[in-house]
């Protein structure tokens, strides 16, 4: 940190500088209200002065109503030549018809019986009122007061003419102009005087605050050397007081502070899971919220002062030395012993000061419970893929080798041969689809199509199908088995893709025929709620043990497997149609009897709507 500032960056600098802002401000606003108090004063009485005395009003009138001009004119000139005031300028007389009768400016004598062009003067013969003005000539750069006064006939108060008066305002101005030189010029003066003295207090005022300034910055580089002089009982003694005894304070708490920081720094950068503090040996002194749900603690307290070991149920395979020591930075922890389901990753880490000498440890814990569950998961899948693809290959490869090694040439056997391995390829290819399938919609990639379809019609639509499959059956030794149908008259209108959907029923359809008894009933039912529509496939056969119930929706997940094998499944139908209804925004269950059967039903989102409202909303928009 720079503890050098120039002048212009210190605080003595700014407060000089505001006092003298502060004074120039107060004297340029008091400057102004003067001067132009003083130029609003000179002018009035400037005004006053060159004011025409009321005889010579009279006088003038007299004369602008005598009907003969001659003598009239004459009588103006020398009623102009008695007015005696320096201050006027010009005084022109005009009558009502807007001529010149006199002017007591012998230059301008030439205008006299001329018709006046000065607007001023023909709006005031209209309007019979004065005018007053000040106007700035710009031929020879001079400003005069112009006054229009109407001239009236005592007899019948007619306006007879009018009095143009034009008297000079630079003897005015000047004296304005000379007064205010000598205001800027004695608040020049001020401002610097006050300047000047405004360095000098605030060098005075900011002289003990340098000083604490320049002890601060030795206490943030450690130097806990050196005392402020404390030079009164005033609030800046009172704070040089405090720095000093802050100065002292800091230097006997910086060891202290040092480790408690250490730990409270490792402790803050794990918060969001759960962690664990101990002293040198081990014991618990740091726990937070999180540690305390996942260990299954209530309370702080029953941890606290405990050894690691003993809180991490870990004393048989470590002891704190190791930990201590970093023998082991990370562990797997089974809750399973302590009626939890939880798996824990522990992360240890010592804490050191800079010597090198361990003051404790810091354990953080985080929960790995979902991600052992799909490693777990991701191999019995990988397991289960090779399983299911090893017997047919095993099949088709036995039955390779023994058209190979001559069965080919049996015209009895080789199609039999060539039959199984094709059915076998067959069955490969439908679960490498089925697989594809829901990869695609595990990544998310699958679109739906989605449109309003009348689930009556389409339900009974995939219903119908295997209906004239049964009818157009002619194998006497396939099953036969009916189709019972219970479904709510009332049209409902359902978004959904109508293939996948078709899909899962089929799906279902196909395990109900597969595991019903010869001459068996599957039922199928389709009804309303209040948000929902409802659909049920029940059959006749086996049906699935309760502790299979959980794991019916699962990847190549079978009750019989070696009957549904034999059968042609491959094991990945009712997951198909359980992430297709879960992309629909529905849900898929199933209920079970072992020995009575199975009802799989399926719930869709629905909002009823009366019939002819949609093309009410259309007709409205139009």
């Amino acid at each position: 940190m720079n503890s050098k500032l120039k002048f212009y960056q210190s605080i003595r600098f700014k407060i000089a500088l505001v006092f003298a802002l502060m004074l120039m401000l107060t004297l340029e606003c008091v400057g102004a209200v003067f001067v132009r108090q003083l130029e609003h004063q000179n002018l009035n009485t400037f005004k006053q002065t060159i004011e025409l005395p009321s005889y010579v009003d009279n006088s003038l009138s007299e004369q602008l109503v005598n009907p003969n001009h001659k003598k009239a004119n004459q009588k103006i000139k020398q009623i102009l030549a008695e007015v005696n005031n320096n201050n006027i300028s010009e005084i022109r007389v005009i009558d009502s018809q807007g001529v010149v009768r006199g002017t007591s400016n012998f230059d301008n004598r030439n205008m006299i019986g001329q018709k006046t062009t000065d607007q001023m003067v023909k709006t005031t013969l209209v309007n019979n009122r004065s005018h007053a003005e000040n106007v700035y000539d710009n031929s020879n750069h001079t400003r005069y007061y112009v006054n229009i006064i109407p001239l009236v006939d005592n007899s019948n108060n007619n306006v007879v003419g009018v009095v143009y008066l034009r008297a000079s305002l630079e003897s005015v101005y000047s004296n304005i102009n000379s007064i205010t030189l000598i205001y800027l010029s004695a608040a020049l003066i001020t401002i610097v005087i006050g300047l000047l003295l405004a360095i000098i207090i605030s060098q005075e005022i900011t002289r003990p605050i340098e000083e604490m300034r320049k002890q601060t910055l030795r206490i943030a580089r450690g130097d806990f050397s050196g005392q402020v002089r404390v030079m009164g009982n005033d609030e800046l003694g009172q704070l040089a007081g405090a720095v000093n005894n802050l100065s002292i304070r800091v230097e006997e708490a910086q060891e202290s502070s040092d480790s408690e920081r250490r730990r409270l720094d490792s402790v803050l950068s794990h918060m969001s899971d759960g962690v664990l503090a101990t002293d040198r040996r081990g014991n618990v002194t740091i726990v937070n919220n999180m540690a305390l749900q996942l260990l299954g603690v209530e309370h702080e307290d029953e941890l606290i002062g405990k050894s690691i070991i003993d809180v991490l149920d870990i004393r048989h395979d470590y002891t704190v030395r190791q930990l201590v020591n970093s023998e082991q930075k990370e562990m797997i922890l089974d809750m399973s012993n302590s009626g939890s389901n939880l798996i824990l990753n522990a992360y240890f880490s010592p804490i050191q000061r800079e010597s090198g000498f361990v003051s404790g440890l810091v354990c953080v814990l985080h929960d790995v419970t979902s991600q052992q569950k799909e490693e777990q998961e991701r191999k019995e899948f990988v397991s289960n893929v090779s399983h299911e693809l090893r017997t047919p290959l095993t099949s088709v490869k036995s039955y390779v080798e023994a058209l190979s090694d001559g069965a080919w040439q049996d015209k009895e056997i080789a199609p039999q041969f060539l039959k199984v391995v094709q059915d076998e390829t067959e069955r490969m290819i439908r679960m490498i689809n089925d697989l594809l399938s829901l990869s695609r919609m595990d990544a998310g990639t699958t679109k739906l199509n989605l449109e309003y379809v009348n689930i009556n019609e389409l339900f009974n639509y995939i219903l119908d199908r295997f209906d004239m499959i049964i009818k157009k059956e002619e194998d006497p030794k396939k099953k036969k088995y009916t189709i019972e149908r219970f479904f709510t008259k009332k049209d409902l209108w359902v978004e959904i893709d109508t293939d996948k959907f078709t899909q899962v029923i089929d799906n279902i359809m196909n395990n109900a025929i597969k595991y019903s008894p010869d001459g068996g009933v599957i039922t199928a039912r389709l009804l309303e709620t209040h948000n929902h529509v409802i659909m049920s496939i029940s059959d006749q056969g086996l049906g699935i043990p309760r502790k299979d119930l959980g794991h019916i929706f699962d990847r190549f997940f079978r009750v019989d497997k070696a009957r549904s094998r034999k059968q042609g499944g491959t094991g990945l139908g009712l997951a198909i149609s359980k992430e297709v209804v879960n992309m629909l925004g529905g849900q898929i269950w199933v209920d079970s009897v072992e020995g009575k059967g199975s009802t799989f039903y399926i719930s869709l989102p629905y909002v009823p709507y009366e019939e002819g409202d949609e093309w009410d909303d259309q007709k409205d928009q139009n």
